[in-house]
């Protein structure tokens, strides 16, 4: 994607489903759970590299022993530094006692990271600082075993003032109003009155310390979830571990977020993406499982696992950007579905070119792009195909023309090339510009000058910086005729607010051309009825039912709004024709269709969450403030 953005974070956790010394006599190693989650944390590298954090707890260490350990960072290579900083633990905590190496209860008892129950985070933050204590896992801490609650997730939250609010009427007082704290508050609020309630039930019967063992068994997890999660209202795949070894994952009802678990006699894993697992512990991908939505996967103490409904289940509306740029594009699911996007562009492109396949060449933005270019060049040699067909059935009388329409193939050059690993997202806005300006190297004296049109796909436009600033600039240089510019995703109109960093309206160049348009049309009256009905829903407490932005995008064609688009992202001193097309909604669900979150494009959100932070950011954007709209 040109234009990166921040997104999803990545979850990892490992239950060892038998005793620690079982894995290192089979796997001659006590490093065996830490291999495997480091693995599992790469293959996800993609989905955070602000942050990384993993938390080990150890099931049964006699008191006074350390049964949680946790590392964070957020160095530059954050998996390096946390992985290196174990191996060196073991290193030094083996240094003077390499006869033990091998000794389960030794270990567990000596060394920090040696538990069976494993849960790791990488993290692109959306809100805060860039500050270890922003990231996850996070803890909650009790002298009490079963009151302990360690929790990493994949999401956020439409309604935190409303979920602060419930913790401070239940008698907490929070550190900070943000999603992460007020969910692991309330989840941790729910799990001490489950403490309370079994300690009530059996408090005569059973005396300390064998009573804490007895609330540990009965203690129900899906109880304290559905208490805790049902007035939550946003994407998220969450994982949790308690401090007596229960571990729990659960998934939004609308399935936004993605969670993915697979077990066997030895282990049962979860991660966002199936890559992850596949990478790790080289099963089929039939036998990784998805996460039910409104659900949760719980794992208790003694290592039996089930799922459990929690929340009623919603339509199910799975990210759909997961399968256009986030996930790893190694699943072969998602490699298909890129691929069909690419393909799926072919009339559109065909018509932008005037069907001159003779004089245009075919290329991609990289790296993300490069499965949905794949796609796009398998759909113009199946238009080709059917091209040699007709010609033949209708006869050609020259073994030239036969010729020539037999060999043709479209023309594939790799034109533009990322120069420097950099992540101008990441940069401060002021030195941006200059940042995506060197990035990109482009491929001379493949063009003909004046001659060829030049089609680029890229996965998708949110703002059009990079494509203004630097690409577009860049291709001119080479002197094409005509640049076709083609997004495998149709028009980002609308903020979201589950997980990426999309909330300011005037950051979409969809939404600044429709300004350009009502502005054009004498249409501005529509910005002042849709901000009076935006800000009248949020005075009156009432703003989640109806998304009013829809309102100004209603007057236009999606083609009115490409054409304004591709002024707008026009450099000054282009020579060349532009023009840019974009996915249809239709063609993306036919792409992706067990995969139907399109709220960016269509502004029908999920949650009623969604219509708030939609009409709210119209407001601040209305208002000229930077804010965030949640």
């Amino acid at each position: 994607m040109s234009d990166a953005i921040k997104h999803e974070c990545g979850i990892a956790l490992i239950r060892l489903r038998k005793p620690y010394q079982y894995y290192i006599d089979k796997y001659e190693t006590p490093l065996y759970a830490v291999h495997k989650l480091s693995v599992m944390m790469e293959k996800q590298v993609n989905r955070g590299q602000d942050g990384a954090g993993v938390a080990n707890i150890k099931i049964e260490v006699p008191p006074g022993k350390r049964y949680i350990s946790r590392y964070r960072s957020v160095e530059p290579q954050p998996l390096t530094d946390i992985f290196s900083k174990i191996h060196k633990k073991f290193r030094k905590g083996l240094k003077n006692h390499r006869d033990r190496s091998m000794d389960a209860k030794w270990l567990q008892e000596n060394l920090a990271f040696t538990g069976e129950v494993w849960l790791g985070h990488l993290r692109y933050g959306t809100h805060g600082s860039n500050e270890v204590e922003n990231c996850h896992p996070m803890l909650r801490q009790s002298n009490w075993r079963s009151r302990n609650l360690v929790m990493a997730g994949n999401f956020n939250m439409t309604n935190v003032d409303e979920l602060f609010g419930k913790l401070v009427s239940l008698g907490q007082h929070p550190k900070e109003k943000v999603d992460t704290v007020t969910v692991m508050e309330k989840i941790g609020h729910f799990l001490d009155e489950e403490n309370q309630r079994v300690f009530e039930r059996f408090k005569g019967i059973y005396e300390n310390p064998t009573l804490s063992d007895v609330i540990e068994d009965n203690i129900d997890l899906q109880h304290v979830l559905y208490r805790s999660c049902r007035d939550f209202d946003g994407g998220y795949a969450m994982c949790g571990l308690t401090g007596y070894g229960a571990s729990f994952v659960i998934r939004d009802p609308a399935g936004i977020r993605p969670a993915y678990y697979y077990a066997d006699d030895e282990v049962v894993v979860v991660a966002s993406e199936k890559q992850a697992i596949k990478a790790a512990f080289n099963v089929d991908y039939d036998q990784i499982t998805e996460i039910t939505p409104g659900s949760a996967l719980i794992v208790d103490k003694n290592g039996e696992y089930n799922e459990f409904p929690i929340l009623p289940r919603l339509e199910k509306r799975s990210c759909s950007f997961e399968r256009i740029y986030f996930s790893r594009g190694t699943d072969p699911n998602i490699y298909y579905e890129r691929k069909q996007l690419g393909k799926l562009l072919i009339p559109q492109i065909l018509k932008e070119i005037n069907y001159d396949l003779e004089n245009t060449i075919f290329s991609y933005i990289p790296n993300t792009a490069e499965t949905a270019f794949l796609g796009m060049i398998e759909g113009l040699e199946e238009y080709l195909a059917k091209k040699r067909k007709q010609a033949i059935m209708e006869g050609i009388l020259f073994e030239e023309d036969l010729e020539k329409v037999l060999s043709f193939r479209p023309r594939i050059e790799k034109l533009v090339t990322k120069d420097v690993k950099s992540r101008t997202f990441i940069t401060a806005d002021a030195l941006r510009d200059d940042m995506v300006s060197s990035v990109y190297d482009t491929t001379f004296e493949v063009v003909r000058k004046n001659v060829d049109t030049v089609v680029i796909i890229d996965d998708s436009i949110v703002r059009g910086t990079t494509l203004e600033k630097s690409i577009l600039t860049m291709l001119d240089r080479l002197k094409p005729k005509k640049i076709v510019v083609a997004s495998s995703a149709p028009q980002i109109r609308f903020p979201d607010c589950y997980g990426i960093d999309m909330s300011k309206m005037k950051d979409f160049v969809a939404f600044r051309a429709v300004l350009k348009l009502l502005e054009e049309r004498d249409l501005e009256y529509l910005l002042e009825d849709v901000y009076t009905r935006s800000v009248t829903s949020i005075a009156t407490k009432n703003p989640y039912h109806t998304n009013f932005v829809k309102a100004l995008y209603e007057p236009f064609t999606d083609e009115e709004i490409s054409q304004k688009i591709a002024e707008s992202i026009r450099p000054k001193d282009l020579n060349a024709e532009l023009s840019v097309v974009f996915q249809t909604v239709e063609n993306l669900h036919k792409a992706c269709p067990d995969h139907l979150g399109d709220w960016y494009f269509t502004g029908n959100y999920p949650t009623q969450g969604g219509n708030k932070v939609v009409n709210r950011a119209f407001a601040n954007s209305y208002e000229g403030k930077l804010e965030r709209a949640y």
